[in-house]
């Protein structure tokens, strides 16, 4: 049945439109975010960007600052001392990503007669700060490591444009909110912005001890150091007015910290601990592991999964449910709090505007002063035609993980809309496969997860009209009705149980009619408005493998197909193979590797029993890791061939971190071991496990089944894996399958 209000018939506009279809919420490649190799924190709806040395500096195409649900509260800091700026001695974040620390020394200072009166690398400062409760905290030590004392001027520039997210994403505004005048007291200033949505937005700038000067630009400090000693100044930048307490900032510095630092390692206890004989694996998985934790956000319903930093601090409806299914065996928790959180904010009634139908799933959520006037159409924006299939996916394969059927009960009716959603929304023209086409010409044009505006097109490069059915939707859509069997099943409901099992049965007949090519060797990419294929080898192919929707005989064609140097750089696999017309391996999504895209498609190759395969995918990520600052596997990189002795090349504007990006190591560790759940009979079983080559050992700690709990070791011998299990709690029971 077709949707009550009627999408455009294009999933792209006619050619006078063009340059607007190539900006629409365009991000800006004016300068590489890997060139400036930012240093990021994040708690709850707040973020910060800033670069090594710690500062924030201002200017047309950076990100850097603190930001709020969608507004910039800082978006300038400098210091200096002594009217320069200090030598970077180096920048790290924990590996729990709970502090940032910058160490720096002074230049050499001139005096009067021009003559160095101060050698350089005799003063320190190390900056010491973390992001708490929608506030930096900072705390800055000086040590004078001269033989005699020093004065040392530190000076603090800062500013707070309130700028939107897509505005700095490159968005030009034609009218603004008003600055109000800044209230400057003693040790603090306050900064103010009310915005057209008639929202008061705030920073609070607060320093401990009392600066010598501070204007609303501006604090300065003049700080006499014995020899060998320290002396500590303390900064606070709040992203709403906060109290001044009486209590020292010292104390209030060192709470907060101890606060933040037990919430971390809170979110970190609740999955399974992965160790292994490369430490270097074990590098990559700890920031995994923390960048999740930092990302997700505490809801009302649990811990939700933002996408990524800088650009996508937010609940997205796709990435959220992809990190949850990629890390949902070790840490269901992130799947209960995106179901429940999803299921809270689903479509209830039709709205064009934002591409909203009833059952269907968030998109992306926004809170910026943009989002609330309207300006851009993401306040609560549902434009992704995978989410309500990926929604149902998760609450089966959450259900099958856990056995947790009270919880999955509660979600039955967001569920049942879900799968009305498919039915009556999704297939747009009743052929049996789900198309998109939105319903709002502000709105996405391209609506699964590659939404760029040239990532669907034909064979000759043509752009593809829609509606588009796209292959990996319709595999999304067969993992929907499978879940749906498995749901109503453990629910009583045999009847719907086994409807929904053989619409899915015969929707596998449905779909490889229509997507299959001999000639290609795979799945085409898309169907077109007119059920023309996209005769294209894309990555997504590998998504029909992933949620078992390919018939076995197909598997073996497909996986060749995206093993093939077109698609496999060395690196992972492209989105499009090098011998596609539109293939430019540093295109967002025409050539790019995507982290969590090779993620999923291991998962299909392990899921068809090509475990060296999915180990082959798994070798290449991870040596691109080894590269990347941070141990930090980024949104994308690009596609050009893998060299010998070389690092893969990056994308200038990847997010990083990107949750689904940092839960790719993870899942690459289930696909390879072939790891199942069975909580009924308290069984984790292992199916033809594998290793890659760069592991000769790997361990899991405390993977939960049920109420039981086992520790297992898996060797390397050759081509086979011995599997041990440690130690157990309960009556967790390890099957090895061969």
């Amino acid at each position: 049945m077709a949707s009550q209000l009627q999408p455009e018939a294009l999933a792209t506009e006619p050619a006078k439109s063009l340059s607007q279809q190539q900006t629409q919420f365009f991000i800006p490649a004016t300068a590489s975010l890997h060139e400036r190799r930012p240093r990021t924190l994040k708690h709850g709806d707040s973020f910060a960007v800033f670069d090594h040395s710690g500062d924030a500096i201002a200017g047309p195409g950076s990100p850097e600052g603190l930001y709020h649900r969608d507004t910039r509260h800082l978006s300038h800091l400098y210091l200096t001392i002594n009217g320069s700026r200090p030598i970077l001695l180096s920048s790290a974040l924990r590996d729990d990503n709970a502090i940032l620390t910058c160490d720096l020394t002074n230049p050499d200072f001139a005096g009067d007669d021009g003559r160095v009166a101060v050698e350089h690398d005799l003063i320190h400062l190390r900056r010491t700060r973390f992001l708490w409760k929608s506030a930096v905290h900072e705390r800055i030590t000086v040590r004078n490591f001269d033989t005699e004392p020093r004065t040392v001027s530190v000076n603090i520039a800062f500013a707070a444009d309130f700028a939107d997210l897509f505005e700095i994403r490159g968005m030009t505004r034609l009218r603004k909110g008003e600055m109000k005048p800044p209230v400057v007291g003693d040790a603090d200033v306050l900064l103010t912005y009310e915005g057209r949505d008639a929202r008061r937005r705030e920073t609070h700038l607060c320093f401990d001890p009392q600066p010598q000067r501070l204007t609303d630009s501006h604090a300065a400090f003049e700080v006499i150091v014995p020899p060998g000693e320290r002396r500590t100044l303390y900064m606070r930048i709040a992203c709403e007015r906060q109290e001044l307490l009486p209590t020292p900032f010292s104390r209030q510095f060192l709470k907060a910290l101890r606060e933040s630092m037990q919430s971390l390692k809170q979110a970190r206890a609740r999955g399974a601990t992965v160790r292994s004989s490369n430490a270097l694996f074990d590098e990559v998985t700890r920031r995994s592991v923390a960048d999740i934790s930092m990302l997700s956000t505490d809801t009302e319903h649990g811990p939700y999964p933002y996408a990524g930093i800088p650009w996508f601090s937010t609940v997205f409806g796709r990435d959220g449910i992809i990190t949850a299914l990629e890390t949902l065996w070790m840490d269901p928790e992130i799947s209960r709090g995106v179901l429940g959180y999803l299921a809270k904010h689903q479509a209830t009634v039709f709205d064009a505007a934002a591409d909203a139908e009833p059952g269907k799933i968030l998109h992306e959520v926004r809170h910026g002063e943009m989002a609330e006037l309207g300006e851009v159409p993401f306040r609560h924006y549902y434009g992704s035609i995978d989410s309500t299939p990926l929604f149902v996916m998760l609450a089966g394969a959450y259900l099958k993980r856990t056995g947790d059927c009270d919880f999955i009960a509660t979600l039955l009716p967001h569920v049942e809309a879900a799968l009305q959603w498919i039915d009556e929304h999704g297939d747009r023209d009743g052929d049996g496969f789900v198309e998109y086409g939105r319903l709002t010409d502000q709105g996405l044009q391209n609506q699964g997860w590659k939404d760029s505006h040239d990532s669907v097109f034909h064979a000759d490069g043509s752009i593809a009209r829609g509606p588009i059915a796209l292959a990996e939707v319709q595999a999304y859509v067969y993992g929907a009705w499978k879940a749906a069997e498995d749901i109503f099943s453990a629910l009583g409901d045999s009847t719907r149980s086994q409807q929904f099992g053989a619409r899915a049965d015969h929707f596998r007949d449905l779909f490889d009619a229509a997507f299959f090519d001999a000639q290609l060797g795979t799945y085409v990419l898309a169907l077109d408005g007119e059920k023309n294929p996209c005769r294209v080898r894309s990555s997504n192919a590998g998504h029909v493998l992933f949620t078992g929707l390919a018939f076995d005989k197909r598997a073996e064609s497909i996986v060749r197909t995206l093993m093939a140097p077109a698609s496999f750089s060395g690196w992972g696999v492209r989105t499009i193979a090098s011998t596609e017309a539109r293939y430019n391996p540093m295109s967002y999504h025409n050539g790019s590797i995507w982290p969590h895209d090779n993620a999923l498609i291991a998962a299909g190759f392990s899921r068809y029993g090509y475990r060296q395969e999915a180990a082959k995918i798994f070798e290449g990520l991870f040596a691109a890791a080894t590269y990347v600052d941070l141990m930090r596997l980024p949104e994308l990189f690009c596609g050009f061939p893998r060299r010998r002795a070389q690092g893969p090349t990056f994308y200038p504007v990847a997010c990083t971190p990107q949750a689904w990006s940092a839960a790719a190591p993870l899942s690459l560790i289930q696909s390879s071991l072939g790891l199942g759940f069975d909580v009924a009979t308290s069984e984790i079983s292992l199916q033809q496990p594998a290793l890659p080559r760069f592991l000769q050992e790997l361990r899991l700690y405390g993977l939960r089944v049920g109420d039981a709990s086992v520790d297992i070791a898996f060797d390397r011998m050759d081509d086979k894996v011995v599997v041990k299990p440690l130690d157990r709690t309960g009556s967790a029971r390890v099957v090895t399958i061969s």
